[in-house]
Order: C-alpha cells, then structure tokens, then sequence
C-alpha cells in the first residue's frame, strides 16, 4: 500500500494534496457529495501511483509515504484508507467508523490542533 493519511488530517480536510495529485486518488474532493460528510481525506491505494506529489503539498504533514512509516499509534488508520471506496456506502461506512474509533481511542492527541498534531505525537 503506498501513501497514508493519517490523524492530523481529521476535522482539516485540506485540499491542497487533491490538487497536486496527478491521478485524482485522494477522496473525497470538495466537489464530491460525500466531502461535507468526511471526517477526513483517504488515498486510494489501488490508484494512487506512488509519486509522492501529496506529501509536501499537505499543511498539516498527515501523509505518511508507507504504511511501515506511519507511526503505530495510526497504524488503525492505514485500514481506513485502504477500504475507502468514493461512492460505495459501505466502504465509507468502515472507513469512517474505523476513523472515529481512532478519535475516541486517542483523545488526548486528537485535543492538539491538527496543525500541531504531527509533530505532537511524539509526545504520546
């Protein structure tokens, strides 16, 4: 699996990544009905081709470049982004669900501003 996107991401949903991403597979884009619903952005990553284009495009530095890389304590959220689907009710359904059992499991990290987050983990 390539990219990750991880918890700094959530309640942020920042686009900048969907806008450097060359093959359109982080999701859900603004323009998507499922955007204002979306606790946070997913890669897909049967689509995504690796380029790396998303990570110093992201302000809050939630895009990990492997799932070996992403830190354990979002290892949870690499199931999120793997089984996100856009337009499928179901998969997003999971993903979100396994999103906010994350939020709940680390209230404490998730109470740092998103901007803040990625850099306070290592605090956790």
């Amino acid at each position: 699996m390539p990219f990750i996107i991880t918890d700094p991401c959530i309640e942020t949903k920042d686009t900048a990544c969907v806008d450097v991403c060359p093959v359109d597979c982080i999701h859900p884009r603004k323009d998507e009905p499922e955007f204002a619903t979306a606790t946070m952005l997913y890669i897909h990553p049967e689509e995504c081709i690796d380029c790396g284009a998303c990570v110093p495009a992201c302000p809050v530095a939630a895009i990990y470049e492997s799932v070996d890389a992403t830190p354990s304590h979002q290892k949870d959220l690499i199931e999120a982004n793997a089984i996100y689907r856009n337009g499928d009710a179901d998969s997003i359904a999971k993903a979100e669900a396994l999103v906010k059992g994350h939020v709940a499991a680390h209230a404490d990290i998730m109470a740092v501003p998103a901007a803040e987050r990625q850099a306070a983990h290592a605090k956790f």
